[in-house]
C-alpha cells in the first residue's frame, strides 16, 4: 500500500511559480513510477507528468512542458512538481498518483494509487 499527500498548491497571478509536493508512505517508494494529474472543473483529468523510480527519465503533457518539471527524492519519500510561467488555464486540482511497473504512462486509469489532491488557482 501506498498513500499519498500532496500540499504547495495556492493562489498565484499569472507568471508566478509555485512548487507541488507529494509526499509518500510505504516501503515500496522507489519502484513506483510517480505521477502527476490535474483535474479542472467540467473537464477530464488531464495528464502532467511522470517520473521513472529512479528519478532519471520524465515524461509531460504536451500543455506543459518546459515550463514544469517533475522530480523526486527516494530517500525521503518524496516527489515534487516545479510550476513555471503559470498560466489561468493551468489553474485545476493537481493529484500525486502512483504505479506498478516502468512505463511512464499518461492514462490514469494506469495508476494504482492517488493523493487527494492540492487546489492551484492562477489568476490574469
Amino acid at each position: 500500500q501506498v498513500q499519498l499527500v500532496e500540499s504547495g498548491g495556492g493562489l498565484v497571478q499569472a507568471g508566478g511559480s509555485l512548487r507541488l509536493s507529494c509526499a509518500a508512505s510505504g516501503r515500496t517508494f522507489s519502484t513506483y513510477v510517480m505521477g502527476w494529474f490535474r483535474q479542472a472543473p467540467g473537464k477530464e483529468r488531464e495528464f502532467v507528468a511522470a517520473i521513472s523510480w529512479e528519478g532519471q527519465s520524465t515524461n509531460y503533457g504536451d500543455t506543459v512542458k518546459v515550463r514544469f518539471t517533475n522530480s523526486r527524492d527516494n530517500t525521503n519519500k518524496l516527489v515534487y512538481l516545479r510550476m513555471n510561467n503559470l498560466k489561468p488555464e493551468d489553474t485545476a486540482v493537481y493529484y500525486c498518483a502512483a504505479k506498478f511497473g516502468s512505463s511512464k504512462s499518461p492514462h490514469a486509469s494506469e495508476y494504482d494509487y492517488w493523493g487527494q489532491g492540492t487546489q492551484v488557482t492562477v489568476s490574469s
